[in-house]
């Protein structure tokens, strides 16, 4: 499920043990107070954004008398909101282990080695008691699952793993091989910021955002700038036919990197068309979750942000540009032939054809959207609550 995302110091092993033995010893000797203790992370801690954003928003607004609510952000990397946040915790850091040995509940968004605890797979063992729930950051489908040797101890010891519908239940049941009681069917966190079916009245602002691809990040900065992935990138942004559509009806392109390409950013700096309306957006200050509800549709691959552009009924055009070494590299659940939920561009070409019959027809909504209650089940804003309610009855 995880893949390696963050460099490691020369000295961590030795630093991440002291701080555990420390912490576990302590944790004995200062006993909880009154509140519950409630870990929430996600994005690896860089971001406060996706499902576990939400769910921590949630719990602050309704349950601080109950709970003591935390939430886990990387001291390096982190964007400011997350770590000004009440009760925010530093990952790696002494408290961060106290709290994780002290914790009642914890709900990750990725990983629980990159969101709550780093190394955590090397004293998992240490903690039975802690409730732990894997609430995801989007709804599966897409990828294939990359289970790796740390993953399967946190995959075990992991108590809940929260689905957005039947679907994709039965996705982690029979693909994933989730015990079927560990799966618990509330729906996403992330889909109680908006209304269902809330199209806007005009295209008038573009997102597009590629996934990441874990066969990318060991390249070197040559093979990046040669790779599929960069090439399509900016073949997008440079096409002539794409420009002028643009430009001539006053629309704005937002490109957005997944955060999981980070370490790449610097390749697209420098590479907007302002003429044109189109914008690279600044990893630090972006807010994904600001840019579904401020677009009016999206271009992307195979993005799980396309899942929120199907609830809110908004146009997608999927460009699957590396489609055969993608599946054979990682794979998917769904068939990107025929069970995609908008329109499907195999070539740069086809992408501003579709743009361009969206413009010009003004076109507003998805016509696929009748496909989404075979992927969402609750469209009742009311995700959180659920999931706060199964797991911890509050």
């Amino acid at each position: 499920m995880s893949v390696e995302l963050k460099e490691k110091g020369r000295f961590d092993p030795l630093k991440v043990f002291l701080k555990v033995s420390a912490a576990y010893l302590l944790s004995f000797l200062n006993p909880n107070k009154d509140k519950k203790i409630v870990l929430v992370g996600g994005n690896l801690g860089e971001k406060y954004e996706d499902n576990a954003s939400v769910f921590h928003k949630y719990l602050i607004e309704n349950h601080m008398d109950k709970l003591a609510i935390h939430w886990l952000y990387d001291p390096k990397k982190s964007t400011a909101e997350g770590r000004q946040l009440p009760n925010a915790v530093a990952l790696g850091s002494f408290r961060n282990y106290l709290l994780f040995f002290k914790a009642d509940y914890t709900f990750h968004g990725h990983s629980l080695m990159y969101d709550i605890a780093p190394s955590v797979d090397k004293f998992l063992y240490l903690n039975r008691k802690t409730k732990i729930t894997h609430i995801s950051h989007g709804i599966e489908g897409f990828k294939k699952i990359l289970i790796q040797k740390e993953d399967v101890p946190l995959l075990e010891r992991t108590d809940f793993f929260n689905c957005a519908s039947e679907y994709e239940k039965e996705l982690k049941l029979n693909e994933w091989k989730i015990p079927e009681h560990k799966l618990i069917v509330t729906g996403f966190p992330r889909f109680d910021r908006f209304e269902a079916n809330e199209p806007s009245p005009k295209v008038k602002k573009i997102l597009m955002l590629m996934t990441w691809r874990e066969w990318l990040f060991d390249l070197t900065e040559a093979q990046f700038v040669e790779s599929d992935y960069f090439k399509n990138t900016i073949g997008l942004v440079s096409h002539e036919g794409i420009r002028k559509l643009i430009a001539d009806n006053n629309l704005h392109m937002n490109v957005a990197l997944h955060p999981f390409m980070r370490k790449f950013e610097k390749h697209f700096t420098g590479l907007d068309h302002p003429e044109s309306g189109i914008e690279f957006q600044d990893f630090n200050t972006y807010s994904i979750e600001n840019a579904i509800v401020e677009n009016d549709m999206l271009l992307t691959d195979i993005s799980s942000i396309s899942w929120d552009f199907l609830y809110l009924n908004k146009p997608i055009i999927f460009n699957m540009f590396d489609k055969e070494e993608y599946l054979a590299r990682r794979g998917s659940y769904l068939n990107l032939d025929t069970d995609l939920y908008g329109y499907k561009a195999d070539s740069i070409e086809e992408v501003y054809q579709y743009l361009k019959k969206i413009i010009d027809d003004n076109i507003t909504v998805n016509e696929w959207y009748p496909k989404a209650p075979e992927f969402i089940d609750y469209f009742d804003r009311n995700n959180c609550e659920r999931l706060a309610k199964r797991v911890m009855g509050v």
